[in-house]
């Protein structure tokens, strides 16, 4: 009992007492701050992504997770550091985490890049009709790793954003009036203003077609059977498909009422006796 109440030993005890009180003190104090200042941060992402309209709101959250977890990453360390632990040794064990993860890892990698450069210059949108990756279909949803197509046979296509990014994107729903080109064959013997008046008699009733821009109607070749004459007229994008895929039809009754025939691929065969 004599030597557990040494002055020197209550000393040293107080002292390292007073020394351990004093880091729990300051570690929670540092552990506070770093909550404070990664929800400030992440916060202050989030609210830019709102602020302006056109970037998306997914990528910010997605980088102020990143800048949270890089913040409390940096908090973790110093708190460590205040009880004598070396950090320096689990600086580096992350970093050879990190690589090696990265490294199992490149194809998602790859993919979530691609999403990022896709969310920030946005070649489409939620609800446009796109053609990339070989596919066509609408928009339902991008993500950082996939965008996800319907197409128009009510099929779900998943799409790894770095097949998209690395090639061709049409995006048929970026301009709102588009352009249909379709081409139809008269005959040399046909009369072929009379087989413009008539297209463009159709292309005039119909309710999808607008007059401004005016419709194109021009001879575009000469083949060897006929006349090939190139029109394009213009719609809404809504109504792409219903002009695409009614006025040929259209065309093709209205020709042959109009006595105009449509050119047909034909075989002559000559026989003869020697």
């Amino acid at each position: 009992m004599k030597n557990f109440f040494n002055p020197d030993r209550l000393e040293s005890l107080t002292s390292t007492g007073l020394g351990l009180a004093t880091n729990v003190v300051i570690a929670i104090i540092i552990l506070l701050v770093g909550l404070w200042v990664s929800k400030r941060v992440r916060n202050a992402i989030v609210k830019m992504g709102q602020k302006y309209q056109h970037l998306d709101e997914t990528l910010f959250r997605f980088f102020a997770s990143i800048v949270g977890f890089l913040i409390m990453a940096v908090v973790a360390i110093a708190v460590l550091g205040r009880f004598g632990v070396e950090t320096t040794s689990i600086v580096a064990v992350l970093g050879a985490a990190t690589v090696a993860v990265g490294l199992a890892l490149q194809g998602t990698l790859s993919n979530l890049a691609a999403g990022v450069m896709l969310l920030i210059f946005r070649p489409y949108k939620v609800g446009d009709f796109i053609d990339a990756a070989g596919t066509f279909g609408n928009v339902e949803e991008i993500d950082m790793f996939t965008t996800i197509l319907q197409t128009f046979d009510n099929q779900q296509i998943i799409i790894p954003n770095s097949k998209i990014w690395g090639e061709k994107i049409i995006n048929h729903s970026h301009h709102p009036v588009r352009g249909v080109d379709m081409r139809f064959n008269v005959a040399y013997e046909d009369d072929v203003q009379k087989a413009r008046d008539v297209i463009q008699k159709v292309l005039a009733d119909h309710p999808h077609v607008k007059s401004d821009p005016a419709p194109f109607i021009e001879v575009e070749s000469l083949s060897e059977r006929s006349v090939e004459i190139l029109v394009r007229p213009f719609t809404d994008g809504a109504h792409y498909f219903d002009v695409t895929y009614s006025v040929p039809e259209q065309v093709k009754a209205a020709l042959g009422a109009a006595g105009l025939s449509t050119p047909y691929p034909q075989t002559r065969i000559i026989m003869s006796k020697d």
